[in-house]
């Protein structure tokens, strides 16, 4: 008995003692060990194995999926660089640009204020569809595009500053949020386009309004040009949205399902393409929210509580002031019509 515990004891110390060195190891010691096995694994399977899944050989397997026998995809470099090289600092100067852009509109322009008194009178402009469409669209808009933007930069600004981690669940909260809202967008999108549309014809009265650039600046600043219901300035800015919208819209539901065959070049391509397309409606929502909070006065009134002031209405968007007024009174005299027999009914009944 005394000799087989012996051996036991004897077959043990060996793994006790890889077991203690292993967790002994310093950190710094992980990669010496990950590079001995990798010279290993190389030796094993030979320099020329190696060699060609670096050059993005094809090899064998049993899956049927487009591209599984590569291991390494070498196009795939031109991805990282387009992505990481290029679109990232542009994107970043972009977004930072168009910032400084407005912020430099406000201190030099000037927000564009109302030329008379307001009257007091509300106009009914916007519905509680309308609204609830504007700012659901707002709401997911702006969430999503905090979520992609902590995807691309947030290993530069914050990653260094926090713990592992915290970054790690940061980072698994922020892709989960924008693989599942996604979608969401695009709902509200095709909401938008059939609510909205009829609105954003562009016409001719358009051109004049551009020209002048709005009445917000140059020499025009004030002068309040002729608009429909939207003006051409908002008629931009909502077929952009359908138009780019629509683009980011197709490219990430590639990058959300890539299980109908796509490669591994669709999925760079769809990559690149929602990224620039993204990038494009963070710039323009920049300058739409600098209107709506700064840059014109009564302007975020109308989508607040959907009325809007009587003045207001008559210089920003003067010809759909005009329509309204004549419904008005339109069914005035149509109410009026209906009251004066039953008056004279009345007054006849008396007489007899």
């Amino acid at each position: 008995m005394i000799q087989y515990l012996r051996r036991v004891s004897l077959a043990l110390l060996p793994m006790l003692a890889a077991m203690v060195l292993a967790l002994s190891l310093p950190v710094s010691a992980e990669q010496t060990q990950n590079d001995v096995a990798q010279r290993e694994m190389t030796q094993l399977a030979g320099a020329d194995f190696w060699r060609q899944v670096r050059q993005g050989e094809g090899g064998t397997t049993s899956s049927t999926f487009p591209e599984h026998d590569v291991l390494i995809s070498t196009p795939g470099q031109t991805w990282y660089i387009l992505k990481e090289k290029w679109m990232s600092p542009a994107g970043a100067v972009a977004i930072f640009g168009s910032i400084a852009m407005v912020t430099l509109m406000y201190i030099v322009v000037g927000p564009l204020k109302l030329s008379a008194p307001r009257t007091g009178r509300k106009i009914k402009r916007w519905s509680r569809l309308d609204r609830a469409l504007h700012w659901s669209m707002a709401f997911t808009f702006l969430t999503l595009a905090f979520s992609g933007l902590m995807l691309v930069y947030g290993k530069h600004f914050l990653k260094p500053y926090i713990p592992t981690d915290l970054w790690g669940f940061i980072i698994m909260l922020a892709k989960q949020y924008h693989n599942y809202i996604g979608p969401i967008f695009y709902v509200l999108l095709l909401g938008i386009l059939i609510k909205w549309w009829r609105k954003s014809i562009p016409s001719k009265v358009d051109l004049q309004w551009m020209l002048k650039l709005g009445g917000m600046a140059g020499k025009h600043k004030g002068s309040h040009p002729s608009a429909e219901f939207s003006n051409a300035g908002e008629k931009i800015l909502f077929w952009m949205l359908i138009v780019v919208g629509t683009v980011v819209a197709f490219s990430g539901l590639v990058l959300d399902f890539p299980i109908f065959g796509q490669t591994r070049r669709d999925m760079e391509l769809s990559n690149l393409v929602h990224m620039l397309a993204a990038l494009i409606l963070i710039c323009g929502f920049v300058f739409h929210i600098y209107i709506g909070l700064f840059g014109m006065e009564g302007a975020l009134e109308g989508m607040v509580t959907g009325e809007v002031d009587e003045t207001w209405a008559k210089e920003h968007h003067d010809i759909w002031y005009e329509e309204v007024m004549a419904k008005e009174s339109d069914s005035e005299e149509v109410s009026t019509a209906k009251t004066e027999p039953m008056k004279g009914e009345s007054s006849n009944e008396q007489t007899s």
